[in-house]
Order: C-alpha cells, then structure tokens, then sequence
C-alpha cells in the first residue's frame, strides 16, 4: 500500500521526498516553497544553476509555469503528443518560476509521467513536484527504496513506497523549440 497521504503531507509542510518515476527514483519538493528547493538542493548536494524538472499529473498543471507564448501550435502539439511518457521538455518558463526552480535558464523543463503513483502524489498535492533523479551529485542513480534509503534516507522527510516503472534510465530530455533531443531516454 503507498504512503501517498504521508508524501503529500511532507510535500505540504515543505519538506522534500523521493518517489519513484517512470525509471529511476526521484527526488522532489513544492516547487513553490524556495525553503523547500534549497533544502532538495542541500541533499542533494546539486548545484542551483542547472534547474530542476517539474513533474504533473496532466499539462494543466504544468501550465502555469510554462509561457505558451513563445511557442507555436505545432510546437505544443509534438509535445503533448508524447505525454503522458517519459519525455522531458524544455519550454520557455513563465514569470511565476522562480530561479531557484529554473537555474540558470529562462526555460522549464517538465513532464506527464504515465506512472500511477506519481500521478495519483500529484493529484492528491494539487500540482507538480520538483523531480531530480535520488542520487547524490556524481553517484548512481537509485533504482528502489533500499537504494535510496542507503543514499539519501536520513536526509529525507519520506520516501513513496512503490517500483519505477520499468525502464532502465532517466527520462528523454527534448528542446520544445526546436525538436532538440538533449539527453537521450
């Protein structure tokens, strides 16, 4: 049984968690509270300026973060032909995102996951969270709980009992813009 209530309640209060994505572990926060990114930052030892990824249930929650006047019809429309999945999209950010969020961009990257327990956290929270693979900055990417327990457990307020979805690496990273594949899926 996830500890879906235990997460979002965490997510809540400010603290950061690690649930599992379509491949790897996450790690993630509000991406609202800049409290709660810096503490993300601190664990995992990541630098501001490379920004994070926000992670949704739907595109209307990413929305908001994301400034749809930079980008054309047809520019949308690849992009949310291949959510919900494990694709990542660099879209140019909306004035709500904070640097804290975006790094040293102007853009955002963001997600629909298809993994059920990563919807049903966004759900339940209201909005996105921040997702970082559960790693500390230079080490692998954790695959389960124990890995991430080994890692990073005493620095995190929960971690979202469940299984990755499957695949054996992080998400495929593509420039909205320009169709740009960045990190290959």
């Amino acid at each position: 049984m996830a500890n879906i209530q235990q997460a979002v309640d965490a997510l809540t209060s400010g603290e950061v968690i690690a649930y599992p994505t379509e491949g790897v572990f996450g790690v993630g926060c509000d991406p609202d509270n800049i409290d709660a990114i810096q503490k993300l930052l601190a664990v995992k030892e990541r630098p501001v300026e490379k920004g994070l990824i926000l992670i949704a249930d739907s595109y209307q929650q990413l929305r908001p973060y994301i400034d749809e006047s930079q980008l054309t019809h047809q520019q949308l429309e690849q992009v949310q032909q291949t959510w919900p999945g494990p694709f990542t999209w660099i879209m140019p950010a909306s004035d709500k995102v904070s640097p804290w969020l975006s790094g040293a961009f102007d853009t955002i990257a963001v997600r629909v996951t298809d993994h059920p327990l990563v919807r049903e956290l966004c759900l339940e929270f209201g909005k996105p969270v921040t997702s970082t693979s559960a790693n500390l900055s230079g080490m692998p990417s954790c695959m389960n709980t124990q890995q991430v327990t080994e890692q990073l457990g005493d620095r995190l307020a929960c971690i979202l009992k469940g299984e990755t979805g499957g695949r054996d690496k992080p998400s495929e990273i593509r420039d909205a813009r320009t169709q740009a594949i960045l990190r290959q899926g």
